[in-house]
């Protein structure tokens, strides 16, 4: 049960930062489970920077929103240098 919500979770952070971030995502459903499960990792290390989070708890909901957030813009900035190039 616990697998099937941390999914739902990063299913959930996933598509409310691809609907932030604009531009158009390839993928489907898988790519924003991954998303926004990476967002929250990102969003936990940004957390503990800022002092928000002490080591070993897990981000919350916004700032793995901004963690995924930061991951699209960064691949955006990054896909659209190598388009350039």
């Amino acid at each position: 049960m616990h697998l099937l919500l941390f999914l739902l979770f990063g299913l959930v952070v996933g598509v409310i930062a691809r609907a932030v971030v604009p531009g158009r995502e390839p993928g489907g459903w898988l790519t924003s489970i991954a998303i926004g499960l990476a967002g929250a990792v990102v969003g936990g290390f940004i957390g503990r920077a800022l002092g928000l989070y002490g080591q070993g708890q897990p981000a919350g909901f916004l700032i793995s929103i901004l963690g995924a957030v930061v991951l699209l813009a960064g691949y955006h900035a990054l896909l659209g240098r190598r388009a350039a190039a």
